[in-house]
């Protein structure tokens, strides 16, 4: 800050090393967000299977285009509560909500390989979250 009168300059920073937990509810919020975003990719698919401009495709269209205004509203009051580098490191998730509706919807199989990556995927969220409160 500038002090017109003296003519002094002092520099007022915060702490840049305090940092404030998430609060649970922000991360369940953000965990809901992340499984209707995925389920854009459901409607998707059913929209895909449909006849293109068909009445069926318009509905799955439209349904994901609802589904991911709604998400980027949600979005964005998550990032005004948590950092961002945590907010992205949870996207992920909807990869694995994409194993599991394919699976259950679309009788989709799921590999070894697919679940050791969604162990990868989990562990890491793991390390960037808990070095959120370090």
């Amino acid at each position: 800050m500038v002090d017109l009168i003296s003519g002094k300059c002092e520099l007022h920073m915060t702490k840049l090393t305090e940092k404030k937990r998430t609060p649970i509810w922000v991360l369940l919020l953000l965990h809901v967000s992340l499984l209707f975003s995925s389920l854009s990719g459901v409607c998707s698919k059913k929209a895909a299977l449909s006849e293109f401009m068909s009445l069926p495709f318009i509905f799955w269209y439209g349904m994901v285009l609802v589904i991911m205004f709604g998400y980027a509203v949600i979005w964005q009051q998550i990032l005004k509560r948590m950092p961002l580098t945590v907010a992205y490191a949870n996207k992920p998730v909807s990869l694995i909500w994409g194993m599991v509706w394919g699976s259950l919807l679309f009788n989709e199989r799921i590999t070894w390989n697919m679940i050791l990556g969604a162990g990868i995927i989990f562990a890491g969220i793991f390390l960037v979250v808990t070095a959120d409160g370090e």
